[in-house]
């Protein structure tokens, strides 16, 4: 039983496991960097700690340094968030070694799920259909890399074995093109988990992305909290998420919702973790990946069944058996949520970095909003650039679009662009709207140009309205007033005339 947890992680999920253990009653620290000094985590942990310089590899990344943090507070228990030590098997299994309990998965569980291409090896033994692709696991050269491709054939991905969020990936075309690829998809890997080994697997065209929340106990209970449909990607980077998916009918729910549940048995899985499937047009369905640990898009999910997933997390690392069994879940409504970045969707999404100078923040029924930025916080280049995840829950799918344009226009960020702009113009997508996408559609079928047109539109307005103003300033600047004929006011006037006539 542990009664002191350090989230090791930053931002708004730093925020959300603080707030979990807060009404749970749970004192909790928090880790630093240099760049994150002001931080909304920092502010709201019971304690903070510095851990180093802004580059990930030298704070955030620093196990090291992150276990004296832990021995000098007295936590006794790890929560590793998602992305950067979250999917390590050293990492938990150094958290045991030294008796502090990790908010996760066995280390065994992290080596033969967090490892993708041995996630792969694992579930073919148990008889789930995967995408074709390589099928050693350990490390592989690039020369074997280039000898494997042709036979799995173009296009096709290169993907990161460790972490995910689309890391460390790369779309290959041709043969010729891929040892650069290759490079600099080994860089990016390396530079986000500390990890440069890769694999490849088949692109899978016209597909969906589909996954499913699993959660289970140390008792051997397993149960699955539904889908979330994550097709709305731009170069593999998850944009929005929503929850059902239009795109399952009850059987095949059902279908996949058994297998991610035995994927999950497959490694005697425990905690929270997801299950990731790529769905062709045919509705035939591949084991994707499983991450070992919270996903960035898990609100949706508690919108949808009432769950709270960082709640049972830390019930079931207590020891606790689940409080839900499969038939208790029951799913109410939908929602969505959109990543909010720091990019700018009108110059091909680059980064946006700054100091926010204001921000109005949505509220309202069904709207929730979790983030770990505020007035006066500083957006720097060193981490991922999103800043908040904007979740609208509806009583159908219609009313959740509707209900996120409102409060997406009611959102304000002052001084750094956003990709609000983007999806504002996806909400009002007839594709989008009509469920007919997949994880190609942004970048092949969707366009930003009735949101420029509306942009260029609005700034024509501003600029007949400010020439307008401008010109009422001169008139009212040109007019001349005649001085009153008498030497002062009528008001003196008047009060003269009293005084004389008492």
């Amino acid at each position: 039983m542990f009664n002191k947890v350090l989230v090791a992680n930053r931002g708004e999920i730093a925020v959300r496991i603080i707030r979990a253990c807060r009404e749970l009653g749970i004192e909790t620290v928090a880790v630093f960097s240099e760049a994150d000094r002001n931080a909304l985590h920092v502010r709201y942990a019971d304690e903070a700690y510095l851990l180093g310089p802004a580059p990930s590899r030298e704070s955030y990344l620093r196990a090291d340094k992150i276990f004296e943090v832990a021995k000098k507070s007295g936590a006794n228990a790890i929560h590793p968030g998602y992305g950067f030590l979250a999917e390590r098997e050293d990492f938990a299994a150094k958290c045991a070694d030294l008796g502090i309990t990790f908010i996760g998965p066995k280390p065994s569980s992290i080596a033969a799920m967090g490892d993708k291409a041995e996630a792969r090896a694992t579930v073919i033994k148990a008889g789930i259909p995967v995408v074709p692709g390589t099928e050693a696991v350990g490390n592989m050269t690039n020369d074997d890399l280039l000898q494997i491709a042709p036979t799995i054939g173009f296009p096709l991905l290169i993907k990161a074995t460790a972490g995910g969020g689309g890391k460390g990936m790369r779309e290959v075309k041709s043969l010729e093109e891929m040892p650069t690829l290759l490079a600099s998809a080994r860089r990016e890997a390396e530079s986000s988990f500390g990890d440069g080994n890769v694999y490849l697997e088949k692109l899978i065209e016209g597909a969906r992305h589909i996954e499913f929340q699993i959660m289970a106990d140390s008792f051997g209970n397993v149960i699955h909290l539904g889908e979330r449909e994550c097709s709305i990607q731009r170069r593999h980077q998850k944009l929005l998420e929503e929850s059902p998916s239009s795109f399952l009918d009850e059987d095949l729910r059902e279908k996949m919702g058994t297998i991610a549940v035995k994927s999950a048995q497959a490694v005697d899985y425990v905690n929270a973790g997801t299950i990731e499937f790529l769905v062709d047009k045919e509705r035939n369905f591949y084991f994707l990946e499983m991450n070992t640990r919270l996903q960035v898009e898990h609100p949706i999910t508690e919108m949808v069944t009432g769950v709270d997933i960082v709640a049972e997390q830390l019930r079931i690392a207590r020891g606790r058996q689940l409080s839900y069994t499969q038939d208790q879940i029951k799913f109410n409504g939908h929602a969505i949520e959109c990543r909010i970045n720091a990019e700018d969707p009108f110059n091909g999404f680059m980064p946006s970095t700054g100091q926010i100078t204001h921000s109005i923040l949505p509220t309202g029924p069904g709207v929730r909003i979790d983030t770990g930025v505020y007035p006066g916080f500083e957006i720097t280049p060193f981490y991922d650039p999103m800043i908040a995840k904007l979740i609208v829950w509806g009583e159908t799918r219609g009313q959740a679009i509707l209900r996120m344009r409102r409060a997406l226009e009611e959102y304000r960020i002052v001084g750094v662009r956003t990709n609000i702009p983007f999806h504002q113009t996806l909400m009002d997508s007839h594709r989008f709207m009509g469920g007919q996408f997949d994880t190609r559609f942004v970048e092949e079928r969707f366009s930003m140009d009735d949101a420029i047109e509306s942009r260029a539109t609005n700034a024509e307005i501003a600029a007949i309205l400010a020439t307008l103003v401008a010109h009422h300033q001169s008139e009212l600047s040109a007019q001349r007033v005649r001085r009153n004929e008498r030497d002062t006011s009528n008001w003196k006037w008047v009060g003269r005339w009293e005084r004389m006539h008492r």
